[in-house]
């Protein structure tokens, strides 16, 4: 059997994340999820930090079921006036630069809970840093950390709710935080020895000619991969990001952004990208099964 054979065969979902950023699983958990899902190659993608790979690895050389575990890392940045995430793939967990990067992203997250806890307290929430801060344990503490506890505590009615009317962009508690430059994220990715991935393309709230303008940017910053498949991308944009993916050079990647099991989003559903793209993938070593 062919390489190309070969993986076209595999279940490839590289975007997922634990409980050790807004992911409501532990990294056991997930790989365990994994295995239901009958998933072969699943990358740990959590927000800024790597915590949850040293468990993760750890629990699969326990198991029966062969899974390749691809070591990860999804990295805020800004881009005139946007929250972009680039997600590094196949990264070192342990790079000296990398860690250093990664520090400095938590310290970030933290001051930008504490301001938002400080508006949400104006609009009538008191305590609620405290909690999200717990919910969020050793892990990096994220809007969904703060939505979830005021669901789960302060009555409002669901998270969407919480996003439209306090933490989503410009709204009554949202505070806009200092992200490193898109150039920043994919330089220390590529300093781990990973490749650098422009996360979600059509969930950023811009029009189709900042789209091109962003994956311009993220191209001559030296990016490698485009996800160009993940949930919710309507058929239209799909199209575009197939053509911005050609149009750049850019290497095709695809993940379920995974958090929790829901009928939304689940690991390795619907993660396969269009046979005339070139997978991020392609040229990695899968060992040959069965």
């Amino acid at each position: 059997m062919s390489t190309e054979n070969f993986q076209k065969q595999l279940k490839i979902d590289l975007h997922s994340h634990t409980q050790l950023s807004d992911g409501q699983l532990s990294p056991e958990e997930l790989i365990a999820r994994a295995h239901t899902m009958q998933v072969d190659v699943l990358a740990i993608t959590d927000h800024d930090t790597v915590a949850a790979l040293e468990s993760a690895h750890a629990f699969q050389s326990k198991q029966n079921r062969p899974l390749t575990i691809v070591n990860g890392v999804e990295i805020s940045c800004s881009w005139h006036g946007f929250d972009i995430h680039i997600v590094g793939l196949n990264i070192d967990p342990a790079h000296s630069n990398l860690n250093k990067f990664l520090a400095n992203q938590a310290d970030i997250r933290h001051d930008r809970a504490i301001k938002m806890g400080e508006k949400l307290v104006k609009c009538g929430f008191d305590g609620v840093t405290e909690k999200a801060l717990a919910l969020a344990g050793k892990g990096q503490v994220t809007r969904a950390h703060f939505a979830r506890v005021l669901v789960a505590d302060y009555h409002v009615a669901s998270m969407d709710k919480v996003f439209k009317k306090y933490l989503g962009k410009g709204k009554r508690a949202f505070y806009k935080a200092r992200w490193p430059e898109i150039k920043n994220a994919v330089a220390v990715i590529q300093q781990a020895g990973g490749q650098a991935v422009l996360a979600h393309p059509a969930h950023y709230d811009m029009t189709t000619k900042w789209l091109r303008r962003l994956v311009n940017d993220f191209r001559e910053a030296n990016g490698d991969a485009i996800e160009t498949v993940f949930p919710g991308i309507a058929a239209d944009k799909r199209q575009i990001i197939n053509e911005l993916a050609k149009e750049h050079n850019l290497l095709a990647s695809a993940g379920s952004d995974f958090h929790f099991p829901s009928r939304w989003t689940e690991l390795g559903r619907n993660v396969q990208i269009d046979d005339a793209l070139t997978p991020v993938w392609h040229n990695w070593n899968f060992a040959h099964s069965g």
